[in-house]
């Protein structure tokens, strides 16, 4: 079995310094009028928030631009949340990566928004490695124009399958996540969802987006690797 980790504000948080460097990123390159707040975040790709902030600040969203502000975003949140008391882990997190290292039936992955290098740096400083999850998509690995977080689970499955060398069916894939996008790419390919409401979202709201089970938080480690170890 498959369990995929969304990043933000369900392994960890940053204290929102994300969206700041976001902001760094921009008055860097256009000036100081440059508002990080035009666009929203939660639960969408990287790729697609930077495009929505070229765009709002009267920019063409080409290819060129969105690496240039990709490598500035990624310094400047380099910088920001290296600051002690920053970034940490959202609770039970620890123990539960700990926990679900030890079962030999599972393997941890990551299906995020974030890119590779910006999410491995917030999961770094928030005291998790990224080596720890085998399976990885990122916001930036759809193959499809515009990107959506719906074309990552197929992704993740294939990523499983040529790594271990054996199928996997959607109903043995689990995504965790704080957000209605995170339940919504799930039931777009059959698989098991668990709503995490520590980020924006409430248990209600996640829950009445569909998913299998929503959580204040996952800080009950032996119930949640029940429920996640069960098909």
């Amino acid at each position: 079995m498959l369990i995929l980790f969304d990043i933000d504000a369900t392994l960890l948080t940053t204290s929102r310094t994300g969206i700041a460097a976001m902001g760094e990123a921009g008055r860097e390159r256009f000036g100081e009028t440059f508002d990080e707040g035009r666009v929203e975040y939660a639960g969408r790709l990287d790729p697609l928030i930077i495009a929505d902030l070229l765009r709002a600040h009267g920019r063409e969203a080409t290819d060129e631009a969105v690496l240039d502000f990709r490598q500035r975003y990624r310094a400047h949140l380099s910088r920001l949340v290296s600051k002690p008391g920053v970034a940490r882990a959202c609770p039970g997190v620890h123990d539960l990566l700990a926990a679900l290292r030890r079962s030999a039936t599972h393997t941890l992955g990551l299906l995020t928004g974030n890119f590779p290098e910006t999410g491995s740096i917030k999961l770094r400083a928030s005291g998790i490695d990224p080596d720890d999850f085998p399976v990885q998509a990122w916001g930036c690995d759809s193959p499809h124009s515009p990107p959506a977080r719906e074309h990552l689970p197929p992704i993740a499955m294939r990523r499983y399958v040529e790594r271990y060398g054996r199928g996997i069916k959607p109903s043995e894939v689990t995504i965790v996540g704080d957000t209605p996008h995170d339940i919504a790419c799930a039931r777009a390919h059959g698989c098991r969802s668990l709503g995490v409401a520590t980020g924006q979202f409430s248990v209600d709201a996640l829950a009445a987006s569909g998913a299998d089970r929503a959580v204040p938080d996952l800080t009950d480690t032996e119930e949640m690797v029940r429920w996640l170890m069960r098909q």
